[in-house]
């Protein structure tokens, strides 16, 4: 039988609390729901994550929040600030952790599609007048460099941590592939690492300001060619030297589907916290658990603690990864299996005693 994980590597998560043996981080990453769906919202935070020992619940809000100081930028089916505020409340009484997110700097559009912020303000894209309609590109970024973006992002960032009452943010940043534009006037033949590590450390320095700790998908920092990862959970654009001039406080969310690569250690070797991030894949699932516990058995301490667990993404609409979680069969194939993932995983840390005592969630028959 493994050992039980030694009590040296006491963690706390926000305030000096001892975790005992538990893992630090049992996440689970969803997008905001509709509002026609909070009811069923409160009904998963308050039954569903603390029966499954979820502490901790990343959600992905973006434009679609009805933000009062840029109310331009706002998507259809947004939420009030109000229903935000709901959210973190049901969050703080199931004892989850709510990190609110909004991904910059890259996926500022999808298909043809652009979101809020560039759609509101085409003068903050990196690349103004091109690929019409979206054609010829994955996603659209915004222009780190130009001289008022900053001013509306950090308004949204404060605005929704706020109502949120949170005490950390996640940035995205993920699949960051228009960077340095040549016809850019500002980025326009730039270092991309230069770029991307100035980014990083501006939305670090205002979140370091008002005490919220900063979160952030990691493939930027992760060299593509040298790993054989490639370009979508690495970089193939020249920004994985970035990793040595950002803060070593940026919990980094190391997501990996198709294989469970082992470059965590990667991230707690260079001075970083962090988790593991799966998706569809229970065995790929399984296996960075395995190795997130192997290196918290068997580093120093001061290593083994920056190993802080685990983070399920789901990447469909939140009624579709709950309706997928109950069962019904008509979510769809992605929410059936990122939610029969999810219940795995999060048996295996029940089972290995990495998570609080709690009643297992009945098994839900197909529908």
């Amino acid at each position: 039988m493994r050992r039980a994980i030694s009590t040296v590597f006491v963690f706390s998560l926000a305030a000096a609390a001892s975790l005992g043996g538990e893992l630090p981080v049992r996440g689970l990453h969803v997008s905001a729901p509709m509002p026609d769906d909070l009811e069923l919202a409160e009904r998963f935070i308050k039954e569903v994550l603390p029966a499954q020992g979820v502490n901790v619940l990343v959600m992905s809000f973006g434009y679609r929040v009805q933000y009062e100081s840029h109310p331009e930028v706002a998507e259809e089916n947004s939420l009030s600030l109000e229903q935000v505020r709901r959210l973190g409340a049901w969050c703080r009484e199931a004892g989850v952790r709510l990190i609110p997110e909004i991904n910059l700097l890259g996926h500022q559009s999808w298909r043809e599609r652009t979101h809020g912020l560039l759609r509101a303000h085409p003068e903050f894209d990196e690349t103004p007048g091109k690929y019409p309609n979206n054609e010829g590109i994955y996603c659209r970024s915004y222009c780190p460099r130009h001289p008022k973006v900053h001013e509306v992002i950090f308004d949204l960032i404060d605005e929704l941590t706020l109502a949120a009452e949170a005490d950390a943010f996640h940035a995205g940043m993920d699949e960051v592939f228009i960077l340095a534009d040549p016809d850019c006037p500002r980025c326009g033949g730039e270092d991309p690492a230069v770029l991307f590590a100035e980014e990083v450390r501006r939305i670090h320095a205002h979140l370091a300001k008002r005490g919220l700790e900063m979160w952030m998908w990691s493939d930027r920092f992760l060299d593509g060619a040298v790993t054989g990862i490639g370009k979508w959970q690495a970089s193939l654009n020249g920004t994985q030297a970035a990793i040595r001039d950002v803060p070593r406080d940026i919990v980094m969310c190391d997501w990996h589907y198709r294989r469970a690569e082992p470059t965590a250690a990667y991230f707690a070797a260079h001075g970083f916290p962090v988790v593991s991030s799966p998706w569809r894949d229970a065995s790929v699932a399984l296996n960075q658990l395995r190795m997130i516990r192997l290196a918290r058995e068997n580093a120093s301490p001061e290593l083994a603690a920056l190993f802080r667990g685990v983070l399920q993404t789901t990447w469909v609409p939140f009624r579709s990864f709950v309706e997928a979680y109950e069962g019904k069969t008509s979510a769809g194939l992605n929410a059936l299996q990122a939610a029969e993932c999810f219940r795995e995983l999060f048996n295996a840390l029940r089972s290995a005693g990495l998570t609080p005592a709690a009643a297992a969630p009945p098994a839900a028959a197909p529908q």
